[in-house]
């Protein structure tokens, strides 16, 4: 199994072309699993293989996952892990069955995205204040996630190259490596070119190919942990606490259909890959419709007689 397990993980990053932090998930699952099968199931055990695994195994795993009171989302991504692992095992000819096919994946409520209001977004722009190099960095970082709808995992993987700021175009490389050209606003334009003018003095005037757009204090690229630290410092100043850098990509869209865009341009857009996924946003705005109205209008709720103003 734990040979099994290094084989994906190699298949995932060379093959696939996932992102770090795909492939340090299902690591990570498949490494929790194989710890249960060794100490809980079968205590003293030595790396068992993948046909020993059945699904009674696996319902046992998902058992004790439950026990732990960890989140639904959390054991169905647990499980697809699993399920991912044994495709893989199979197309290569290692297997002829996979045991978490017959495992029904924990039933999840549909959850809407969590969204900033464009006042909100507005505010967190301006929270980075001064003239400090950290200070124009971050402002840029935020414009750049705000403004484009990045993942998290683009905007570190992107490089001086990718922008053009005369064009204002940015090429973004999304699941599987897969690129996409989304434009980036001005606002966000200008403040990436004052954070390239903080940068003069710490490296040459042109990019090189693998030069990271946003770097570290020690000018390394930083990392996915960095941008959501980042990202969290800045929003608990907001009235409504902290948020992810995900929150940006679901307000980046969600505003975007406030205004008119249209659902096929915001899938291109975002780079997902089916338009199902896009129109959870549909339900966000329509839920913040109703609140506008709840809110506004006279006659949204019933009025009990001694709520009426007198004549």
């Amino acid at each position: 199994m734990d040979n099994a397990i290094r084989n994906f993980v190699r298949y995932l990053d060379l093959e696939r072309g996932a992102s770090k932090e795909t492939i340090r998930s299902y690591r990570s699952d498949l490494r929790q699993f194989l710890t249960f099968v060794t100490t809980i199931e079968s205590p003293g055990s030595s790396s068992p293989s993948p046909q020993s695994i059945t699904a009674l195994t696996i319902r046992r795993y998902l058992a004790w996952l439950a026990e732990k009171q960890e989140k639904k989302t959390s054991l169905a991504r647990k499980l697809s892990s699993i399920r991912s692992l044994y495709r893989f095992l199979m197309q290569d000819n290692h297997l002829t069955e996979n045991p978490a096919a017959k495992i029904r994946t924990p039933r999840i409520g549909s959850r809407l995205p969590n969204v900033l209001t464009k006042d909100d977004a507005n505010r967190l722009m301006e929270f980075p204040k001064g003239t400090h190099p950290t200070a124009i960095r971050d402002r840029a970082i935020l414009e750049t996630l705000y403004s484009t709808g990045a993942r998290v995992s683009e905007l570190v993987g992107m490089n001086g190259q990718d922008i053009d700021l005369n064009e204002g175009m940015v090429r973004l490389r999304g699941k599987g490596k897969k690129e996409r050209l989304v434009p980036i606003g001005q606002v966000a334009i200008e403040a990436i070119r004052a954070y390239e003018r903080s940068l003069v003095g710490k490296r040459q005037l042109q990019w090189n190919q693998e030069d990271p757009l946003f770097t570290n204090a020690r000018g390394g690229r930083l990392s996915a942990r960095s941008i959501e630290r980042l990202v969290k410092r800045y929003s608990t100043l907001l009235p409504h606490g902290s948020i992810t850098p995900h929150t940006l990509r679901h307000s980046y869209a969600t505003h975007l259909l406030d205004e008119g865009a249209d659902l096929r341009s915001i899938q291109e857009l975002l780079g997902h890959r089916s338009l199902a996924t896009t129109q959870k946003y549909t339900h966000v705005a329509t839920d913040r419709l109703m609140e506008t109205y709840d809110r506004a209008h006279p006659r949204s709720r019933n009025i009990t007689p001694s709520q009426r103003s007198p004549l």
